[in-house]
């Protein structure tokens, strides 16, 4: 069964200097223990001044885009993109990656994912997760079941039983990025990053256990931006097995190149990570984000409708192929991005429709010689993999090098052609609403309009109509983008979901997530992350990261 949610439990001494603001749910006394606790709280104790730095330089850079300085590939990297090396060769269950299938940690999907027939399920506590104290901690509590295969769900509405198969994919988990902290796990009287505390926990715990059963502790690196973000995350890695006496190099992480400043630097990346690396992975939806972020105050860098900034134009397409070139160069996987459809139980015409354009995405990536891909949906691996299957009779296409492939800086800047439409606006308003308020109720990942939908939907929505904004953009049909008449767009759109979601789903959130994302929207100051002012909120819905566990 999973875990309650806010029971109160008894947990155990904490170090010197820790507190755990709870109340936890139950189960949390497996996860909080006093040797797990202590093993976070060292790795924080090292590395949290370096996030900060990190994040600070982030912020400096920040000011050099909006002076209008451009990224190029570093002068002072320039040999190790110009010599020869490789990356340490994957364990056996990593060479065959060609559908993996994402969600987040919540006790039915995990089952269902590591049943699904995908090869890989990637647990997310990240994008889409909403971190309160439940699903992070409960989080924790449902890997360790899954992995011992203990794990079990029964439906409250239906009483149905879910139970792991006998076969089941490779877990890998995506922590939280290095700007998200953790209010409920404090050391020395501050949040501990919610990255360090995520990998922490999931690694003391099961990392023994996993070797045991004949796989190993991996992970999906979310946000990076450039090799020096790299290089920290591997020496956690190589802190974190000294610690716990395992095998240098037990760690395989794939990073997610989901940032525009981190194209420029790919090979820097996999080099930094060659011990610990298992690839680089195209994650699309928050790269678009990173684009408009990065590029805020450039007139020429404003997008067409989010629909129409597909995978096939303009930057998106040349990151995709550098990417597969750079990771086959070092010897290991490129991998495809989500395709976010999901099955239409209703409508067999759009439901085919849906499934038509997974195909279409699988096709492209695939020949393009993507090694593996990725699906939101159990419905969806079939048809993945049915593409896979037929175009990659091999393990992976590593061997496939790209050496055709001339990409430049300007490239990876290139805006593709489109079109700003009122209903794209009125689209991304809906959708971003909708989410903001699920996310406030505890659910990170939703499905809108046929589309499974996580925080970067938000993020893209929030960041384009800041952008569109501040540049007065102009609609097709010859309106301007003012924040009036964003807030009567908005308005309008209240009143449209209300309709469509009945007077059951109101109030609800809907008037805080609105809240949210007008200021955000409207905002002079472009903020880094939607997620934060929304964490903000959502621990003071918790009342506040209060019961803390007696400091000893």
């Amino acid at each position: 069964m999973p875990p309650k949610a806010s029971k109160r439990r008894e947990l155990p001494k904490t170090p010197p200097g820790v507190k755990l603001l709870g109340p936890f749910p139950e189960g949390s006394e497996r996860v909080l223990t006093a040797e797990a606790v202590a093993f976070v709280a060292d790795l924080v104790r090292r590395f949290a001044w370096r996030i900060d730095e990190l994040l600070a330089a982030r912020a400096e850079r920040q000011k050099k885009w909006d002076a209008g300085w451009r990224p190029t590939f570093p002068a002072d990297t320039g040999h190790i993109r110009g010599t020869a090396w490789s990356v340490a060769p994957l364990p056996a269950d990593l060479l065959d990656r060609r559908v993996e299938i994402t969600g987040p940690v919540d006790r039915k999907m995990i089952i269902n994912a590591l049943n699904s027939g995908a090869s890989v399920f990637m647990a997310d506590f990240e994008d889409s997760n909403s971190p309160t104290r439940d699903n992070v901690v409960g989080g924790q509590v449902n890997l360790q079941d899954a992995i011992r295969r203990t794990i079990s769900y029964q439906a409250p509405d239906t009483g149905k039983s879910y139970r792991l198969a006998e076969r089941t994919a490779v877990l890998m988990v995506r922590p939280r990025g290095l700007h998200l902290p953790e209010k409920h796990f404090q050391v020395d009287g501050k949040p501990a990053p919610g990255c360090l505390a995520d990998f922490g926990l999931y690694l003391f715990h099961n990392a023994r256990e996993l070797l045991s059963r004949g796989t190993g502790p991996y992970f999906y690196l979310p946000k990076t931006e450039n090799h020096l973000e790299a290089r920290l995350w591997n020496d956690v890695f190589l802190r974190a097995e000294e610690k716990l006496g395992l095998p240098r190099a037990t760690v395989k992480a794939t990073v997610l190149v989901e940032t525009l400043p981190a194209s420029f630097e790919m090979d820097e990346i996999l080099w930094e990570l060659r011990e610990h690396s298992a690839g680089l992975n195209c994650g699309r939806w928050d790269y678009i984000f990173s684009f408009i972020k990065r590029q805020r105050m450039d007139p020429a860098a404003v997008l067409p409708d989010r629909a129409q900034v597909t995978m096939d134009k303009g930057f998106l397409d040349a990151y995709v192929q550098l990417l597969i070139q750079t990771c086959h160069r070092r010897e290991v996987h490129a991998m495809g991005g989500m395709a976010a459809q999901i099955p239409i139980k209703d409508d067999p015409v759009a439901s085919e429709a849906a499934l038509e354009k997974v195909r279409a995405d699988k096709l492209r990536e695939v020949r393009a010689g993507h090694d593996g891909t990725w699906v939101a949906h159990p419905g969806l691996v079939a048809v993945a993999r049915q593409i896979f299957d037929e175009h990659m009779k091999t393990p992976n296409q590593i061997a496939v090098k790209r050496e055709d492939v001339r990409i430049s800086e300007k490239d990876l800047l290139r805006v593709p052609p489109g079109t700003r439409t009122e209903e794209g606006l009125r689209h991304i308003i809906r959708v971003s609403v909708q989410y903001l308020e699920a996310w406030l109720r505890g659910t990170g990942c939703v499905p809108i309009y046929n589309l499974m939908e996580d925080a970067a939907t938000a993020e893209i929505s929030r960041a384009q109509v800041w952008q569109w904004i501040h540049h007065q953009a102009s609609l097709s049909n010859g309106k301007t983008v003012t924040p009036e008449y964003f807030r009567k767009v908005l308005d309008e759109e209240m009143e449209r979901l209300r309709g469509e979601l009945g007077a059951e789903r109101f109030p609800g959130k809907f008037k805080e997530a609105r809240r949210i994302f007008e200021k955000m929207s409207t905002s002079g100051k472009f903020e880094e992350f939607l997620t934060l002012p929304a964490y903000d909120m959502l621990i003071a819905q918790e009342g506040g990261a209060r019961g803390a566990s007696r400091r000893r």
